[in-house]
């Protein structure tokens, strides 16, 4: 599990494909603290396991599922990503609850700069996860925790302050670039449960 809370940003050092899944190489420093083969890094909000490492490096396999629900695919040889160790248990859950199991993509639709020197980042809302989208809600975006600022028919927004915008890679993304999505888990048991309950209504109506 992790927290959403961005412990560094990595460079994406090398991408070999291997028939629709990628190994992907990746510089850090930080996160290689305790780092060992077969724990868990959250890559843009996306758990991958680590297959190897060196001096600051590791590694980590995509496998076709992940390429096709996430933004893995789009990265290229220095690609800056964010990386996030799982929770200690002993840890401030700074953040919320983020599992690392991406639900979606999308884009960026505009970016803002508000008066205060903040921004406003607007995304496209897609109907198949727009029902756990509200507002002061909140969500990962390429595995940052963030609070949904405001939402319509269409498109959300989200408020980022100077300092998220400085230690996440959200400042090098343009409008048009794609971003991985994780919506509240919570809301993803609430809706299941009432759906649940509902079904079983039926059964005995």
């Amino acid at each position: 599990m992790f927290t959403g809370i961005i412990e560094e940003v990595g460079k994406v050092l090398d991408l070999t494909h291997s028939g629709s899944g990628i190994r992907i190489t990746i510089e850090a420093t930080k996160i290689l603290d305790d780092i060992e083969i077969g724990a868990s890094i959250a890559v843009n909000g996306c758990c991958l396991t680590v297959t190897d490492y060196g001096d600051n490096w590791w590694s980590a396999d995509a496998v076709p599922e992940t390429m096709d629900r996430t933004s893995l695919g789009s990265l290229t040889q220095r690609s800056l990503v964010n990386l996030e160790r799982p929770v200690q248990a002993i840890g401030r859950l700074s953040g919320h609850i983020v599992q690392g199991h991406v639900d979606s993509t999308t884009q960026i639709k505009s970016i803002a700069i508000e008066d205060d020197g903040s921004y406003k980042y607007t995304f496209d809302l897609d109907d198949s996860w727009s029902q756990y989208i509200c507002e002061k809600g909140s969500i990962a975006i390429d595995g940052i925790s963030l609070t949904v600022a405001d939402v319509d028919d269409t498109c959300f927004s989200i408020a980022i302050i100077p300092h998220t915008w400085e230690v996440t890679n959200l400042s090098k993304k343009t409008p048009g670039d794609s971003v991985n999505i994780e919506v509240d888990v919570l809301a993803k048991y609430v809706e299941r449960q009432l759906m649940h309950t509902t079904e079983k209504k039926e059964e005995h109506a």
